[in-house]
């Protein structure tokens, strides 16, 4: 299995969209819309701007391991 895999994050702000890759055992807490400009952060309840903008879940959400997208500690 690859380290990276790779989602298609659409920004909610201005449509854009670009495929981008995902860390397999990491959470992306910002992502910067090359767009707009805006900076992305996870929607409530979710663990990562891929989980929240993306066409698929990030890996460890997907192998549903609790370790990295259980912790809520982001501000």
């Amino acid at each position: 299995m690859s380290d990276l895999l790779t989602a298609t994050i659409t920004c909610p702000h201005c449509g854009h969209q670009a495929v981008e890759t995902m860390p397999a055992n990491a959470c992306q807490y910002f992502y910067d819309c090359r767009g707009c400009g805006a900076v992305l952060r996870p929607k409530p309840g979710d663990c990562c701007v891929f989980c929240s903008y993306a066409d698929a879940r990030c890996p460890p959400k997907t192998a549903e391991d609790g370790d990295c997208c259980d912790r809520r500690d982001m501000t």
